[in-house]
């Protein structure tokens, strides 16, 4: 099934995190090899691999639209970016990548106008991916090592049911975090790692994402762009809408985000801005 059947840039976008996959995967079989950055994350050798390709096809294929990479931000600082404008984590979930989870991902983005309008979500060792434009959202399969797509079909959020399932990140779990789901008392908390968190709104698995913990841009603008096309919503705690862009920032370092609750169902919202902690 060609990825031609997704619209433009979905397309190319997709091809070219396929690719990426490929690349974390040949070291993900080999030296896990890991540093420290200034900000004590962890990069591998695979975030840079990854990186390096994204943003070498990005320019080619999208000459005119500058490029906000994760690891690029960490070694050369922020970019100039304006108002259009990739998004880009080559590899998001280091620390699934490193514990052999598989739930780490390749995301990238794009923002028009503080928005993120397009997004695609891979994550390679499952083989599996999400993809977003406007208001349609797609899931599909990756066959290795052929990268032949099976398997694409329209995803969208569900109604809200009687007892809303939660999902929370499987290794970033803050106590704020963990005391707004106490207090909402959802039927069941799925714990993942990456963008899939997003995905699983998106695909109608579950209903609402809380993160009151440091996240970046390029962690979640790819979701974010997945869940709005298939009916869902990204908001700051008080309800007004999660940007993007420097004049968007929400903490001390640069693309810093906010906390921000990510909803399926836009009937929940209410409940869950009511719930949420002052």
């Amino acid at each position: 099934m060609p990825l031609s059947q997704l619209p433009a840039p979905l397309d190319t976008l997709m091809t070219i995190a396929i690719a990426a996959g490929e690349a974390i995967l040949e070291i993900h079989d080999g030296d896990l090899a890991v540093e420290k950055k200034a900000d004590s994350s962890p990069v591998s050798a695979a975030d840079r691999a990854s990186e390096k390709l994204i943003t070498e096809r990005l320019r080619h294929d999208f000459p005119d639209i500058p490029i906000v990479a994760e690891e690029a931000c960490s070694e050369f600082g922020p970019p100039e970016c304006g108002s259009r404008f990739f998004l880009v984590d080559p590899l998001d979930g280091t620390k699934e990548f490193l514990s052999g989870s598989g739930e780490f991902t390749v995301n990238i983005a794009l923002v028009e106008n503080a928005h993120a309008v397009a997004g695609v979500v891979y994550a390679p060792v499952l083989g599996k991916f999400f993809c977003g434009l406007k208001q349609e959202a797609w899931r599909g399969e990756v066959e290795r090592p052929s990268g032949i797509v099976t398997d694409l079909q329209t995803i969208a959020i569900r109604p809200v049911p009687e007892t809303p399932i939660a999902v929370a990140s499987r290794s970033h779990m803050s106590p704020e975090t963990a005391a707004f789901l106490d207090r909402f008392e959802a039927a069941e908390t799925r714990s993942i790692g990456s963008s899939l968190k997003f995905c699983l709104l998106a695909a109608g698995e579950a209903d609402f994402y809380p993160r009151l913990g440091p996240t970046m841009q390029w962690d979640t603008a790819a979701g974010q762009a997945v869940l709005e096309a298939a009916g869902g919503q990204v908001l700051n705690l008080d309800g007004t809408p999660f940007l993007y862009g420097r004049e968007h920032e929400g903490g001390p370092r640069p693309f810093q985000n906010p906390y921000f609750l990510a909803i399926g169902d836009p009937t929940l919202t209410e409940t869950l801005i009511g719930n949420r902690a002052d």
